[in-house]
C-alpha cells in the first residue's frame, strides 16, 4: 500500500474510555471546517463521504486491514486520518508503518489487565503511542503534537514524552477548559475556554465525561489550526454516537439508554449518571461481561458497581465466546450483595433479560442496557449471531405497546 500514512496528517486517539466518541468528534470538527477526513473506530469507518459500520469486533484493524483503509483515504483525497488505537494494537504492532503526527489520550483506568499481565504493562502500551509520535519521521511542515488530559491521574506519565508541541485539556485545568458546566438528561451546556477566547457551547452528548471528550477533540483541532468558530459549530452540530448513551424513543414510559460500557469504570460513570437523573423512579441495569479469556478479574467489580447504583439488576450474556455463560454471570454476581430474586436475576438469554426489565419498568424509571452498544453481532459458543440491542428493544416495545392497545 506504499505507506499511505505518509501522505496525510494522522491523528491517533488512545485511552480506556471515550476513544470512539472522541475519534468521531474529531472527524466531525474537521469536516465542519471543510476538510476531507478518513476515520477508523470500534464503531465505524469513514473514507471521505463514505461511512459504514465496523463489524469486525476490533477496535484497531490488523496491519494489512489498516493500511488498506489508509490507502483508500489517500486515494479519496483525505487530508486527515483519525484512528482509534487500542493497547492491543500497540503490543501487536497493528500500527506498524503508520506515521502518526498527533497522539491524544482520553483517560486511563484498569482494563485488559489479564492480557497485558499488569496495569503497568497496560499503561506502558498506551504510552507506546506517544513514544511512537515522539520518535516518528517528520513530514514537511507538520509538527509532532501530544494532547494530554490534565485531569487524569496518569497525566504525568504521558507528559514525559517529547514532542514539538503539547496541549492540555480538562474540566479542572488545562489549556483547553470547560467552565460554567450545566449537565442535562439529553446533553450539556458549557463555556469552551482557550487562551484569549471563550464561547458557550450547547452540546448534545450527556455527562461530564463527554465534555472531556469534547475538550480533547477541540484541543486536537486547535493544534491543527482549525478556526475556533468551526470547532464550536462542529461541537454543537454533533449528535449522540450510536451505542453511546443512545436513547431509545418508541413511545414507551420508562427512559431507556443503550451504551457500550463494559468495564467497572465506564459502567460506574453510566449508572451513577442515570442514578442522579432518575429522580423518583427506579434504575434498572442489564449487562454481562465478555468471555474469551478477557479480564475475568473485572467481573465482580462490575457486579459491585451495579449493586451500588441500580435498584434492579439483570445479569445476562454479552459476548461469551466459548466460555460458559453461567460462569461469567456467576463471576459478576460475586460482587452483588443481594440474593437472586431480590431485585436481582440471572438470565443468560439477552433478549429475555431485556424483555423482563421492559415488563417491570414504568413511568419515571430508567433502564440502562450496557456492554454491547451499537454492535451488530454476538459471539456465543463459536457461533456469530446477528444482534443489535437497540433494535431488540424497539421490537419488544412495539409488540408490548401493540398488545397493550388490543387489551
Amino acid at each position: 500500500y506504499r505507506f499511505p500514512a505518509r501522505k496525510m496528517i494522522v491523528i491517533g486517539v488512545t485511552g480506556t474510555n471515550g476513544k470512539t466518541t472522541t475519534v468521531n468528534l474529531i472527524a466531525k470538527l474537521l469536516e465542519t471546517a471543510g476538510h476531507k477526513v478518513g476515520m477508523t473506530s470500534t464503531l465505524n469507518f469513514q473514507v471521505g463521504d463514505k461511512k459504514w459500520s465496523n463489524k469486525t469486533k476490533m477496535t484497531s484493524q490488523g496491519r494489512f486491514g489498516l493500511q488498506k483503509l489508509l490507502r483508500q483515504m489517500v486515494d479519496a483525497g483525505c487530508k486527515y486520518a483519525v484512528i482509534e488505537v487500542s493497547s492491543h494494537a500497540m503490543t501487536q504492532s497493528r500500527v506498524w508503518g503508520v506515521n502518526i503526527d498527533v497522539a491524544a489520550m482520553t483517560n486511563v483506568t484498569e482494563d485488559h489487565i489479564e492480557y497485558h499481565g499488569s496495569f503497568a504493562n497496560y499503561l506502558n502500551a498506551k504510552g507506546d503511542l506517544f513514544k511512537k509520535v515522539s520518535k516518528g519521521r517528520r513530514k514537511a511542515g507538520i509538527q509532532k503534537q501530544l494532547i494530554l488530559n490534565q485531569d487524569d491521574q496518569h497525566y504525568s506519565y504521558f507528559d514525559q514524552h517529547i514532542a514539538d508541541r503539547k496541549v492540555t485539556y480538562g474540566l479542572k485545568g488545562g489549556t483547553v477548559r470547560a467552565t460554567s458546566v450545566k449537565l442535562k438528561p439529553d446533553g450539556s451546556e458549557f463555556t469552551l475556554q482557550v487562551p484569549n477566547n471563550a464561547v458557550p457551547v450547547d452540546f448534545d452528548l450527556p455527562g461530564d465525561f463527554n465534555i472531556q471528550n469534547a475538550l480533547c477533540s477541540a484541543a486536537v483541532c486547535l493544534t491543527l489550526g482549525i478556526p475556533f468558530a468551526d470547532i464550536r459549530r462542529g461541537l454543537e452540530e454533533s449528535r449522540t454516537i450510536p451505542g453511546r448513551y443512545d436513547h431509545v424513543d418508541a413511545g414507551q414510559d420508562p427512559s431507556i439508554v443503550i451504551d457500550y460500557a463494559h468495564a467497572p469504570d465506564s459502567l460506574e460513570k453510566l449508572l451513577s449518571m442515570y442514578r442522579d437523573l432518575t429522580f423518583d423512579g427506579k434504575l434498572f441495569a442489564v449487562f454481562g461481561a465478555t468471555g474469551g479469556g478477557r479480564d475475568v478479574g473485572k467481573r465482580p467489580k462490575m457486579g459491585a458497581v451495579a449493586d451500588k447504583y441500580a435498584d434492579y439488576i439483570v445479569l445476562t450474556d454479552d459476548d461469551p465466546y466459548e466460555d460458559d455463560e453461567l460462569k461469567i454471570i456467576n463471576d459478576i454476581a460475586e460482587g452483588v450483595k443481594r440474593e437472586e430474586g431480590d431485585r436481582f436475576w440471572k438470565i443468560p438469554d439477552r433478549k429475555e433479560a431485556i424483555r423482563l426489565v421492559l415488563s417491570l419498568a414504568g413511568k419515571g424509571d430508567s433502564v440502562v442496557i450496557a456492554g454491547k452498544g451499537a454492535e451488530e453481532i454476538m459471539k456465543v459458543r463459536g457461533k456469530t449471531i446477528p444482534w443489535n440491542d437497540k433494535q431488540v428493544v424497539v421490537d419488544l416495545l412495539r409488540r408490548k405497546i401493540s398488545v397493550g392497545e388490543v387489551d
